[in-house]
């Protein structure tokens, strides 16, 4: 992807969907940091039809929606009203000082296994919904969404020189969850960090004590011998199924060589 005079291009030149919302501060900005949010809608459409109408006083530069689709709202270079009240590293008022983009996602989920539902009560599937420690339920990102979102993540990075990405909970904690649990937020990060090139191996780490499964789902039998895999593991990814990951461990674990088998995504950032 490339930004033209402050607008996002595909390689092909063509330019991504563009609809200008009212709810946008006059002047510029020289954003420093990147905003992710989830839209806790319903739809990207039904999101990008509320961001752009004037009584939501609300706005983002980019939605991201569960097929892939990108919908830019606001040029990079205004200030986009997404952060609200926010504070980041001394710098207050992200709005200023920040792009933010939407993903098309319901957020935290309601209920428990057999019966998750969005806040208006639409029935979520097990297999579609990530259970963090503390038992709460969240809607999973889909793989096209989370590719197209690293990829612009990593042209805005490096267009604006940005100098980190951030959650909407990380500048306003006391009042936003999102992301949420589901965003595999370090590996996104790390595009910031100058580890991310697509000319060399991906290779990627534990970020915890981690199951190694025979396949790709909790209802698949861990590795015993090597499970869990010490936080900091190397792993080379071989293949992709919805959040899970086929990986091949780089290390040596209990003495084990040539280990294959399948991670939560979740758990796992790039190096």
């Amino acid at each position: 992807m490339k930004i033209k005079a402050h607008k996002l291009f595909r390689t092909d030149d063509s330019q991504v969907a563009f609809k200008r919302s009212p709810n946008q501060s006059s002047g510029t900005i020289q954003p420093r940091f990147l905003v992710m949010h989830y839209t806790a809608g319903s739809s990207a459409e039904s999101s990008i039809s509320w961001l752009t109408n004037p009584m939501a006083n609300a706005s983002a530069h980019l939605v991201i929606g569960r097929d892939g689709s990108i919908t830019q709202l606001v040029a990079f270079n205004r200030k986009a009203w997404h952060a609200g009240r926010s504070q980041w590293r001394g710098v207050k008022g992200l709005n200023s000082h920040s792009i933010g983009i939407e993903l098309d996602n319901p957020g935290l989920l309601q209920g428990s296994a057999g019966n998750w539902r969005t806040t208006w009560g639409r029935l979520v599937p097990d297999n579609e919904v990530l259970v963090d420690s503390n038992g709460s339920g969240w809607h999973v990102y889909t793989e096209q969404q989370l590719e197209v979102a690293r990829d612009v993540a990593l042209t805005l990075v490096r267009h604006y020189g940005l100098e980190e990405i951030v959650g909407h909970k990380d500048i306003a904690p006391t009042r936003k969850n999102d992301p949420g649990a589901a965003f595999p937020m370090t590996t996104f990060q790390s595009l910031v960090d100058g580890r991310d090139s697509d000319d060399e191996e991906e290779v990627f780490e534990t970020t915890t004590a981690l199951n190694i499964r025979k396949g790709p789902g909790t209802e698949f039998d861990k590795f015993d011998e090597v499970s869990p895999l010490p936080k900091g593991t190397r792993l080379s990814i071989l293949d992709s199924q919805s959040v899970w990951r086929r990986v091949d461990v780089l290390d040596m674990v209990n003495n084990e060589m040539d280990i294959v088998g399948w991670v939560h995504g979740r758990y796992i950032a790039r190096i």
